[in-house]
C-alpha cells in the first residue's frame, strides 16, 4: 500500500459551502449553482449530518481513512467542479493538483491506459475523479433489489481482484464521485412515488421496494470522500415504501450516525479470510465486517450478507464452513433473526486477468481456472468465464447444505 499523505484527509467545514480552495485552473471563483436552486426540500436534507452533531472525531479523518484515500490528483469536469459538493471535496484535498477534464468517462492516461496495471492500487488511492451523471436511469433488477438506482459514484479504492467494475474502464478504476447528488435524489424521490405502494413480497424483499445504490462503488468507502451517502440514506429513511441498498467490504464507523431509520440495508460480503486476504486487496478483514453486523442493526440498519463471491479451489467447502460457524459463534441473535444472504458465485473476465497478471498475478491461480469455467459473451461484448454449467449447480448446492448445517438461521434469498 502506499503511504498516506499527511494533508489530503477530508476536513471539517460548512456542507457543501465553497471552502478555503485557492483559485485553480477552473478560475478563483469556482461559481456553480446555490443550495436555493437544489432540489432537495429542507425536511430531506439535514444542515448536518448526525455525524457531525455528536461532535467526535469522524473515521473520515483518521489515520486509517487516509492510507485508504490519499488523494493527489483529482480530475475534474468544470460543472462538478463549481457545485457546492464539488467545491467542498476540491477543499478536502488542498495539495492535490487538480486536473481539468471534458468527460469523467475519458481522460487522458488513465481510462485505457494499459500501463496502468501495473499500478492498479497506487491510482486506486491516489487519484480521484469528479463528474456529473447524466443518465439517471432506475433500472428493474428482480435479484439482490427491485432496482437499480443512478449511482452516485463509480469505481472503487479497495482492489478486489474479481471487481467487474473495472472491465468498462480501461485499465484504471479510481473513484468517480457525481456531484449532483440533489439530481439523483430528485430522480429517485419520483420513482419511488410513482411505484407507490409495494402490493406483493418478493424476494426481495416483502414490503419494501428495495434500490441498490451501491451497483458500481462502495458506498461505506464513498463515506469517506463526500456526504453523499448520507443523503441518500436520509433520503430513504423519509421514504416509507422503499428501502436503499448496497453491497460493502469495507466497515466505516461513520456511517452508524447517520439514523436510517430501518430503510437502509446494508450487505457485509464474506468470504473465507484466506480468499479474502488473497483476493479481497484493502479491504477490511473479514472477521471485523461480520463483528459490525451487531452496531450496524443497533444504529438502525437492517443487516444482510453477501456470500460472495464463491470461489471453487482446494478445500473450499471446509474453509466456508469455517467462516459459516464463525458467524454462528459470534453474531448476536438480533441480527440473525432478521439476516438474509445472497450466494454469488464466482464470475470473472479475460481483460481483468490480463490487468491482474500484471499487478496479481498470484489471485489468478484462484481466479483463473480453465478447467472448470466457460466462456460467455457479456452484453457490452467482453469475454466473462463463469463455472460450468454442473460444476456451479454442484457448488450452489453445496454451499447451500453447508448454510443450513452451520447457520440454519441464515435465509439464502438467491443464489447464482
Amino acid at each position: 500500500m502506499p503511504p498516506s499523505h499527511p494533508s489530503t484527509g477530508p476536513t471539517d467545514g460548512p456542507p457543501d459551502g465553497p471552502g478555503e480552495r485557492p483559485a485553480g485552473p477552473f478560475g478563483g471563483d469556482f461559481g456553480g449553482p446555490s443550495d436555493d436552486g437544489a432540489l432537495f426540500g429542507l425536511d430531506e436534507l439535514p444542515a448536518e449530518t448526525p455525524a457531525r452533531a455528536t461532535g467526535k472525531p469522524r473515521f473520515r479523518d483518521s489515520a486509517e481513512a487516509r492510507r485508504m484515500l490519499a488523494v493527489r490528483e483529482i480530475h475534474a469536469e468544470p460543472g462538478a467542479a463549481a457545485s457546492p459538493r464539488g467545491r467542498r471535496i476540491l477543499a478536502a484535498y488542498p495539495e492535490a493538483e487538480v486536473v481539468p477534464v471534458d468527460s469523467h468517462w475519458r481522460i487522458p492516461n488513465l481510462h485505457g491506459n494499459q500501463g496502468n496495471a501495473e499500478r492498479w492500487v497506487r491510482v486506486k488511492s491516489t487519484v480521484l475523479v469528479l463528474g456529473e451523471k447524466k443518465t439517471l436511469t432506475v433500472r428493474p433488477n428482480g435479484r439482490s433489489a427491485d432496482w437499480i438506482a443512478p449511482g452516485a459514484a463509480n469505481g472503487c479504492a479497495m482492489a478486489c481482484a474479481y471487481c467487474y467494475v473495472p472491465r468498462r474502464k480501461g485499465y484504471a478504476n479510481p473513484i468517480t464521485v457525481f456531484t449532483n447528488i440533489e439530481r439523483i435524489v430528485s430522480r429517485l424521490r419520483r420513482h419511488v412515488t410513482e411505484q407507490g405502494p409495494k402490493s406483493e413480497p418478493n424476494q426481495c424483499d416483502p414490503a419494501a421496494w428495495v434500490y441498490d445504490i451501491g451497483e458500481n462503488n462502495d458506498c461505506s468507502v464513498d463515506a469517506l470522500i463526500s456526504e453523499n451517502t448520507a443523503d441518500l440514506i436520509h433520503a430513504f429513511a423519509r421514504w416509507p415504501t422503499a428501502k436503499a441498498s448496497f453491497a460493502t467490504k469495507f466497515v466505516n464507523p461513520d456511517l452508524l450516525d447517520l439514523d436510517p431509520r430501518g430503510r437502509t440495508r446494508v450487505r457485509f460480503s464474506v468470504m473465507p479470510p484466506e480468499d479474502s486476504r488473497l483476493l479481497d486487496i484493502r479491504t477490511s478483514p473479514v472477521e471485523r465486517r461480520i463483528a459490525a453486523a451487531g452496531d450496524f442493526l443497533e444504529a438502525g440498519y437492517e443487516v444482510h450478507f453477501n456470500l460472495s463471491p464463491v470461489v471453487i479451489r482446494p478445500g473450499w467447502e471446509q474453509a466456508w464452513a469455517e467462516l459459516l460457524q464463525h458467524m454462528d459463534d459470534v453474531l448476536p441473535r438480533a441480527v440473525k433473526d432478521q439476516a438474509a444472504a445472497e450466494v454469488i458465485m464466482l464470475t470473472h473476465n479475460r481483460d481483468l486477468h490480463d490487468v491482474n497478471m500484471a499487478w496479481h498475478p498470484r489471485a489468478e491461480d484462484a481466479l483463473w481456472r480453465p478447467e472448470l469455467q466457460q466462456a460467455k459473451r457479456s452484453e457490452n461484448g467482453s469475454w466473462n468465464v463463469r463455472y460450468r454449467n454442473a460444476d456451479k449447480a454442484e457448488a450452489v448446492g453445496a454451499v447451500r447444505r453447508l448454510v443450513a448445517q452451520h447457520a440454519p438461521w441464515l435465509t439464502i434469498r438467491y443464489a447464482f
